[in-house]
C-alpha cells in the first residue's frame, strides 16, 4: 500500500513538470449534484503556470413536507482547493488536488429548532475543463468529501461556468 501511494505521489509531481498555462483569475458559478449542497460562487487564482487555488462559497436551502410536518434545512460553507493543472489538447485541461470545507448548517422541523452546528470536511477535486477563446471556461469535476466534524462523506459532482481574466 505504501508503494502504491508513493508511486501515485511521484507520478503526480513528475507530470506537474508539463506546462498547462493557468489563467491568472477566473470567476463564475458551480452547480453541484449528488451529494453536493447546492450552487457555489467560485473563484480561481493562478499561482503559476501549473498550479492554482480555488475558493468556493456554497449555499443550500431545502424545504419539504414529510408526514404533514414541514422540514427546513439551510447551510453555507467555504471550500478551499489547491489544483495541479495539466494540458490535454486544444484548450482542454485536467486538474486534481486536495482541499477542505468549513461551514454551518441549520435544520428545523415545524418552526422548532431541531439541530444546527459547524461542519468540517476534507475534500479532493478532480476534473476536466475547456477554455473557449472568448475567455469562458466550462468545467466538469468530482469532489469527494470526507466528513471530519458534523458532516457525512460522499461525492459531489458539479458543472462550473467561469469567466477568465
Amino acid at each position: 500500500m505504501k508503494k502504491i501511494i508513493f508511486s501515485l505521489i511521484t507520478l503526480l509531481f513528475l507530470t506537474n513538470l508539463v506546462s498547462a498555462q493557468v489563467e491568472k483569475h477566473a470567476v463564475g458559478l458551480r452547480f453541484g449534484a449528488g451529494y453536493g449542497m447546492g450552487t457555489e460562487i467560485t473563484y480561481q487564482h493562478g499561482l503559476s503556470d501549473v498550479n492554482r487555488l480555488e475558493l468556493d462559497l456554497e449555499f443550500n436551502g431545502n424545504h419539504e413536507w414529510v408526514d404533514n410536518t414541514q422540514n427546513n434545512y439551510s447551510s453555507w460553507s467555504v471550500i478551499g482547493l489547491y489544483h495541479w493543472v495539466w494540458d490535454l489538447k486544444d484548450g482542454f485541461k485536467w486538474y486534481a488536488g486536495p482541499g477542505g470545507k468549513l461551514g454551518t448548517w441549520n435544520s428545523m422541523i415545524y418552526n422548532s429548532r431541531y439541530n444546527n452546528g459547524v461542519l468540517l470536511a476534507a475534500a479532493g477535486d478532480v476534473g476536466i475543463e475547456y477554455s473557449f477563446p472568448a475567455k469562458i471556461q466550462l468545467a466538469l469535476n468530482a469532489r469527494p468529501e470526507i466528513g471530519l466534524f458534523n458532516y457525512g462523506s460522499g461525492l459531489n459532482i458539479g458543472l462550473a461556468v467561469r469567466y477568465q481574466f
